[in-house]
Order: C-alpha cells, then sequence, then structure tokens
C-alpha cells in the first residue's frame, strides 16, 4: 500500500517523499488510519518496521485537524533512553518540516537550563526520557495539563528499567481526555496490564509473532574459546572487509577494552555506553554513522532505539543474560527491508544462554567453527559475571526496583543543584 492511499495530507506526503519512501510497512498500513480515527492503541511490531513513522505522521495530522489557540504541550512521547528520544525527534521533524510545530527532547546527561528556556518560549510536542521529565514536573518548568495525544514507546523496556513509578507519576497530571498510544516489542503480562489502565477501548496491532527476529537477518554462531574471541573478530572483520560492524559486550568495561584492542588491531573503533556523558555517545554514534569510525562496541543500552540505516553487520561479542535482547540486539540490523547479518561468538560459559536464546527464538541458529579458532575441548565452563546489564532486581512486591545508576540511558544526567538531591532520593 502506497503511502498516498492512507487518507495523509499533503504537507505530509511531501515530507514522506523526500526522506525516499513511498511504499508503507505493515505497521504503519494499519496504524496510521486507525490513528486518524482518534483511537487508542497497543501495537506490537518487530524492530525496523518502521513504527515511528506509523504514530508520527497521523498525530501530527490529527494536531493539525484538532488546531488548539493555546500555547501549550499538547503531545508527549516518552522513550526509555536518550538515543531514542533524540531519533523520535529528529523524524518528528523530519516528517513535521511543512507544519509550525515546535518539538523538543527533554533528557538527561545535560544541561536542564536550556530545556527550561525553549519551555518558556512554547513548545507543542515534547519527547522525553521519564527521569528528566518528571525533574521539569517538580520544578514547574512544563506544564501537561493540555496534552492532547500520549505515546509510550518501547514501554516494555521502560518497565524493564525500573519507571514504572516516575510513568504513574507523570499520568496522574495528564488529562483523562486524550488519546493513548502504546508500542512495546512484546505483548507480556505488564505490558497488557499497563495497557488496561491507559488505554480505552484500544485497536490491537500485531504484525510479528513475539520475539520474532527481523525476517532479513541471516544469523550464524562461530564457536570459540573466550580467550581467543577478540582475536577471531579483528579477523572477521579484516578478512571480510566489514566497513560498519554494531559489536555488542556485556558490561561497559568489556565495551571500553574491546574497543581499544580494536584499535591496537589496526581498527577504528569507539565504545558507547552508559557511563559515557551524553556528548560522548552523541558523538560516537554520528561518527559510526558517518562511516568515520569502523566498529562501534555497545552494551544493552544501544540494543534498542539505536536506528542506524544499512547497518550490515551485528556481532554479539557475549551473548546478553536475557534472551530477548539477542532480538533486539540483532534487529538493529535489516533495517527497513534491507537485508543484515547477526554473528554471535559463543564460547563453552555461554553454551547455557545460546540454548535460551534458540528456546526463545524456537530454532536452531547455525553454528561454524572458523578454521584455527577451533574450541580447546579441555577448557571448563566458567561462571558469567553478568554486569550491570542484567534485568532490574525485583522487590518483594514483585515490581521492578529502581536501577542504582538512573544516568544508565535513564535521561537523568545534570541539571540545578536544587534538583540534585531529588534526584538521588528517586535514584535508590
Amino acid at each position: 500500500m502506497q503511502f498516498n492511499e492512507l487518507g495523509l495530507e499533503a504537507e505530509l506526503l511531501r515530507a514522506v517523499n523526500e526522506q525516499g519512501y513511498t511504499t508503507a510497512t505493515p505497521i504503519q498500513q494499519r496504524a496510521i488510519p486507525a490513528i486518524l480515527d482518534g483511537r487508542d492503541m497497543l501495537a506490537s511490531a518487530q524492530t525496523g518496521t518502521g513504527k515511528t513513522a506509523g504514530f508520527t505522521l497521523p498525530l501530527l495530522q490529527r494536531m493539525r485537524s484538532k488546531a488548539s489557540g493555546k500555547k501549550a504541550v499538547r503531545t508527549l512521547v516518552l522513550t526509555p533512553t536518550r538515543e531514542l528520544a533524540a531519533q523520535v525527534t529528529e523524524s518528528v521533524r523530519d516528517y513535521g518540516q511543512y507544519l509550525p510545530y515546535r518539538t523538543i527532547t527533554i533528557y538527561g546527561g545535560v544541561s536542564i537550563n536550556p530545556q527550561i528556556a525553549k519551555l518558556r518560549r512554547g513548545v507543542d510536542i515534547v519527547v522525553a526520557t521519564p527521569g528528566r521529565l518528571l525533574d521539569h514536573m517538580q520544578q514547574g518548568t512544563i506544564d501537561l495539563s493540555s496534552i492532547e495525544y500520549l505515546v509510550l514507546d518501547e514501554a516494555d523496556r521502560m518497565l524493564d528499567m525500573g519507571f514504572i513509578r516516575d510513568m504513574r507519576k507523570i499520568f496522574k497530571v495528564l488529562p483523562a481526555n486524550r488519546q493513548t498510544l502504546l508500542f512495546s516489542a512484546t505483548f507480556s503480562t505488564e505490558i497488557r496490564r499497563l495497557a488496561n489502565d491507559l488505554l480505552r477501548n484500544p485497536v490491537e496491532v500485531e504484525v510479528a509473532p513475539r520475539n520474532t527476529t527481523a525476517e532479513r537477518v541471516s544469523q550464524l554462531v562461530h564457536p570459540v574459546d573466550r580467550m581467543r574471541k577478540r582475536e577471531l573478530l579483528s579477523q572477521l572483520i579484516g578478512q571480510k572487509n566489514w566497513r560498519q560492524v554494531l559489536v555488542f559486550a556485556r558490561t561497559k568495561h568489556g565495551a571500553n577494552r574491546l574497543a581499544e584492542q580494536l584499535v591496537t588491531d589496526g581498527i577504528s573503533a569507539t565504545a558507547i555506553h552508559g557511563n559515557k556523558s551524553q556528548g560522548a555517545r552523541t558523538k560516537a554514534l554520528a561518527d559510526f554513522k558517518a562511516g568515520k569510525v569502523r566498529v562501534l562496541v555497545a552494551t544493552d543500552i544501544a540494543a534498542r532505539g539505536l536506528d542506524i540505516e544499512r547497518l550490515p553487520h551485528v556481532v554479539n561479542y557475549e551473548l546478553p543474560n536475557v534472551p530477548e535482547d539477542y532480538v533486539h540486539r540483532i534487529g538493529r540490523t535489516a533495517r527497513a527491508g534491507l537485508d543484515g547479518q547477526a554473528v554471535s561468538l559463543v564460547c563453552i560459559d555461554e553454551a547455557k544462554l545460546l540454548r535460551d536464546i534458540e528456546k526463545v527464538l524456537k530454532t536452531t541458529i547455525p553454528k561454524e567453527i572458523v578454521q584455527g579458532f577451533e574450541p580447546n575441548p579441555r577448557i571448563t565452563a566458567e561462571p558469567i559475571q553478568n554486569g550491570r546489564n542484567s534485568r532490574p532486581a525485583r522487590a518483594r512486591n514483585g515490581r521492578p526496583q529502581k536501577p542504582r545508576n538512573r544516568n544508565n540511558g535513564s535521561g537523568h544526567g545534570k541539571g540545578k543543584a536544587k534538583t540534585t538531591s531529588r534526584r538521588k532520593r528517586r535514584a535508590g
């Protein structure tokens, strides 16, 4: 189905055409008409299917058709990470370039003062992470009483990161009479419960079965000893002439160390994770997208939200602790109908993790031993140090506890001094 068959107005179609798109994806075909009709929505789609445009385009049109003379925030989009917030904002600006809407991105890791100044001048659309948005609410620098449209993007990830309490504080100040859209990679029990609380007679859209991987991703496992992974990775990148590779490590320290080792091997590389400043993270991603850096080594903070066009290769240097995160990691490639390859370097320690992933996928991933890197059968498995990227601990009431460091992709960061004690109280 073409975009011009979905009921979108000329200004939006012009912007879509300039982005190089003519044919709508399945999620767009189903979401756009329902959102234009004013329906609440619970939607799930495998990553890379164009869901951001699926809600951005119809909401921009809805805002125009229900023009308000008030100088107030009308649309709120909540995202789990800074990177996703920035990318949603970029989509809003691209698709809304011929419409008079003012947009702001609100997240931590940067000074709060420019955000306050822009809010005072007036904005129509706010894209925010929960932590920094709550800072603005508590300082009285944002008014959400006129919200007409609420979008929860990657809602399951926000729950995983322990944001449910902050989210509920935000929901309490929003008008009851609004259109709400909830997007999630899965329809878990927790997501269903949240949807029941927030949505009114929603349209339910699911364009891919739970935990399926992108159809165009070819998956391969290279069994290898743990101490030879870096050597094998360097050889694969060099011999196969991979020019753009997203590599996932389990910990921040491990990501830094691997990036440094790759540079020593003569391969340009940089790391991105929650301990990096927002400026460093933004620069690392920009350099990678521009081809200035060949390898981006990331922790699972980058498993969702990163939108890198034409990314051909994803490497699991270390398998994730949570099987479902494997799906999100490899979903960074094969986006927008393109092909991609996901390679996993798996040592004896990770045998159970691999079995768990295959159980979730309901398939066996092909294995191929690289000549010269045959695993030593005398090496025995050792316990895996989980690092900080495992699921949040659960309190006795069964709810996710908040991460200790909310600055790990959470949206919290440097702001006015008077917010520091408040932020520390919430971060425990």
